[in-house]
């Protein structure tokens, strides 16, 4: 099963990311994360990044303005998938907790809680500090090969 998603990096004017804990999510229930996640048939990236934090986080983002932040490749537990990881320099109203999301809060990108997604912080790292802006997740994979 391939799957494309959508992640977004909302910073405030501290350079904190927000994030909202999941709730009632298929994936990472309980966890901190992005906003974001599926993108839908016939939808185009930003705009699907757009709808998943309004739907979740109560933002309104214009797609227009989204910036490119980075893509990762996964492969885990038999899924295959892609990430596109963008960045919301602009973003209209005030966080909350909507669909699928129990709470929210400003983390800075260092330091972010011990209860995050666990690649979230690998993440962040790679693709907003260090500019790197191709990824992947094999490590799965590579454990069952004996690479890793």
């Amino acid at each position: 099963m391939r799957n494309l998603l959508v992640w977004v990096v909302v910073q405030d004017e501290r350079g904190r990311v927000l994030l909202g804990r999941r709730d009632g999510s298929a994936y990472g229930h309980g966890l901190w994360g992005l906003p974001g996640g599926q993108v839908e048939p016939g939808e185009g990236l930003p705009e699907a990044a757009a709808r998943e934090v309004w739907e979740e986080v109560g933002l309104t983002l214009d797609p227009t303005g989204l910036r490119v932040l980075g893509v990762r490749r996964y492969e885990v537990d038999g899924a295959q998938g892609t990430d596109f990881l963008f960045r919301a320099p602009d973003w209209v109203g005030v966080p909350q907790p909507l669909h699928k999301t129990s709470e929210v809060a400003w983390f800075a990108p260092g330091d972010l809680p011990d209860d995050a997604l666990p690649w979230l912080a690998p993440l962040l790292d790679a693709h907003l500090n260090r500019g790197v802006f191709v990824t992947e997740q094999l490590s799965d994979v590579r454990q069952a090969r004996g690479i890793a």
